[in-house]
């Protein structure tokens, strides 16, 4: 049963439970170039398979500064610390993110990551509030300690000083100031010599490739990256003119979505693992070369490949031939189940709902954003005023703010300017310079938005040598780009992310 005891706090979160006193002013809402550190303090107990969980959560934030110690933005976190392990040995500490680019940590927090978490059990649209909230079971708190981060820009966290928000809104900027947040972390709750690893979600993987690069380059290794729903190399996911890479990775996704929503011209199929090999197979070879011959391509080998697109996505023969055997995510979310008046879900394709214009081309909502952005938003807030005693006059801020996004890399080649990052090469570099790193691949197989094989064909062309592509560990779950939404899959997370853990930490020798 869940004990919640709200206390405030002058101390630091590590000090023995009854000595915590007092302190939880809010910062001003005013302009303030040196902002004092906020902390709001509480604390926290749960059971997990039995054994008895006693924490302190910390809302708070760090104060991010330039060379010359001057502030630049105020950082806020909600941090969770295990106070009654079993031993003294370090425990890891997991630092955690969403995407966006722009988009808070509130996702991960009340989905998986954090003790208490919003049910939303069903595939589609949740329930009028009040959304129920529940001791998760399925937290890693037992294991490490949790460390959910707010980038500027959302949730609390904002510039100070002079700075303004385009010092932060961007590949690299957002990298370097995540870097100095974990540094400056770490010397607050002395964390230096635990095991650390970063979780991010979406842009959150794109966030990580570069955010183990800038790490290693202050002599901070990291133990693991585990990438949620991840896209490091956007010409995977850009449906551009002319392009090839995105329609032949998100072909298998095609025909996993379509077997799930019952769309196959020939059913169901019997062995879905057998099916989705099949499909990744076809796609890299007879698919890839017909996109690549172009108009040049045989008539008879053209009206092959679009029979056999048919069987495999259930689209019509007559859209794959006026698409020339090339459909965007976009087309496919709103051309499938148009006869039945439905879009499908872009983040889950498992979600359907209404169409709209049937002449339209694009959906105009995803159904699974729309099903469940309520329940998350409300639960988190809720969460956060009544539970962990945050009284302060920031409004939270899930996403919209961080904008304009600068997409420049900062690299010495010739193709700095190019619009279509790619990241992958930093986490290559990242795996060579520690060997011991390693990465847990997280996939979603009904997630349109960050297709799974795309993640898998970008991992497979990092060009590690064999030991070090050893080094990534690949899970799939049969579900969308939040895999954690469905609580059948719970299980499937623990025990994913607590061996990695184990194996990595060094901890279980």
């Amino acid at each position: 049963m869940k004990k919640s005891i709200l206390l405030v706090c002058l101390l630091l979160i590590l000090a023995p439970m009854g000595v915590m006193a007092q302190e939880n002013k809010a910062p001003s809402s005013e302009p303030n170039p040196e902002p004092t550190p906020a902390k709001w303090a509480s604390a926290h107990s749960m059971t997990i398979d039995g054994e008895e969980i006693e924490y302190h959560a910390v809302v708070g934030s760090i104060i991010l500064r330039d060379d010359a110690e001057k502030a630049t933005a105020e950082l806020f976190y909600t941090a969770y610390f295990r106070s009654n392990a079993p031993d003294d040995t370090p425990r890891p500490v997991i630092f955690a993110y969403n995407g966006g680019p722009g988009s808070a940590s509130f996702w991960l927090h009340m989905g998986i990551m954090g003790p208490r978490r919003v049910v939303t059990p069903e595939v589609g649209h949740q329930g009028p509030p009040p959304y129920p909230l529940e001791d998760n079971q399925y937290t890693l708190l037992d294991q490490a300690d949790i460390v959910m981060i707010d980038p500027v820009g959302t949730g609390f966290s904002r510039p100070a000083g002079e700075a303004e928000g385009k010092d932060f809104w961007g590949l690299e900027e957002d990298a370097q100031s995540l870097a100095q947040f974990i540094r400056r972390f770490l010397s607050k709750y002395d964390r230096w010599n635990s095991p650390r690893y970063i979780l991010g979600e979406s842009y959150g993987t794109t966030r990580s490739a570069l955010l183990a690069r800038h790490l290693q380059r202050a002599n901070i290794d990291l133990n693991g990256v585990v990438l949620v729903s991840s896209v490091l190399d956007f010409r995977t996911i850009r449906f551009n003119e002319g392009g090839i890479i995105p329609h032949v990775v998100f072909l298998p996704s095609f025909a996993l979505v379509a077997a799930y929503l019952d769309a196959l011209p020939g059913g169901q199929p019997t062995d879905l693992d057998a099916f989705m090999k099949e499909v990744e197979r076809w796609a890299v070879t007879e698919y890839a070369a017909a996109l690549m011959a172009g108009s040049a391509i045989n008539p008879a080998v053209r009206a092959e490949v679009i029979d056999q697109m048919h069987r495999y996505t259930g689209l019509s023969p007559d859209f794959l031939d006026k698409a020339h055997m090339r459909v965007s995510a976009p087309q496919f979310e709103k051309e499938l189940l148009r006869n039945k008046g439905l879009v499908v879900g872009r983040l889950d394709a498992r979600f359907t709902g209404p169409t709209g214009d049937l002449l339209e081309t694009r959906p105009s909502h995803d159904p699974q954003s729309t099903a469940i952005s309520s329940a998350y938003t409300s639960a988190f807030n809720s969460y956060l005023r009544s539970e962990l005693g945050y009284d302060g006059e920031r409004e939270y801020v899930p996403s919209g703010r961080a904008r304009p996004w600068n997409w420049k890399r900062e690299t010495n080649s010739r193709w700095s300017m190019i619009s279509m990052p790619n990241v992958a090469p930093d986490l290559a570099e990242a795996l060579t310079r520690n060997p011991n790193l390693e990465v847990l691949l997280i996939n979603g197989i009904y997630d349109l938005a960050t297709p799974y094989f795309a993640a898998v064909w970008t991992m497979d062309n990092l060009y590690l040598p064999p030991d070090l592509r050893d080094n990534i560990q690949r899970a799939d779950f049969a579900a969308g780009h939040m895999m954690y939404v469905e609580q059948s899959l719970l299980p499937q997370w623990k025990e994913t992310l607590s061996s990695f853990i184990t194996r990595t930490s060094g901890l279980d020798d």
